[in-house]
């Protein structure tokens, strides 16, 4: 009687495959897909405007938010124009947002009101696309668009 001596060529190619697909499966499931990176730019913008609306009304001096080709600039009002300091640049290279409410507006204007009008961003990213939205009065929110 023979004692087994190893595994067969096919048992170690079945073996090897099975670790590539898994690894394919994980490598793919971890991907950041471009919804996931606009709701982060989302959320990081919101705490941002959320602190400068609150900065503003301790202050109370107005802060001016405006979108450029890669980020948004945020300055005091008064003091010039909303390009005086540098502009902050977006975490994911590609995002694009534009301002929806108030309509045909080139800047939000961030306290120092406790009621300011409803304000709406639109960010978007490759293919995905989601809002920043305040009612004016509570902080601003993701809401999701639907396609």
């Amino acid at each position: 009687m023979r004692a087994p001596r190893g595994f067969t060529l096919l048992e170690l190619m079945v073996v090897v495959a099975l670790i590539a697909l898994a690894t394919a499966t994980v490598t793919v499931g971890l991907r950041d897909s471009n919804l996931t990176r606009l709701e982060t730019e989302a959320l990081r913008l919101g705490a941002l405007l959320d602190a400068a609306r609150a900065q503003s009304r301790t202050s109370g001096v107005p802060l001016l938010w405006q979108p450029t080709e890669t980020g948004f600039r945020l300055a005091p009002a008064g003091t010039g124009t909303p390009a005086d300091p540098p502009p902050r640049s977006w975490l994911h290279a590609g995002t694009r947002v534009e301002i929806a409410q108030p309509a045909n507006a080139r800047l939000l204007v961030l306290g120092p009101e406790p009621l300011t009008p409803p304000q709406r961003l639109e960010l978007r990213l490759g293919d995905a696309r989601l809002s920043l939205a305040s009612d004016g009065l509570g902080p601003f929110a993701v809401v999701r668009d639907t396609p």
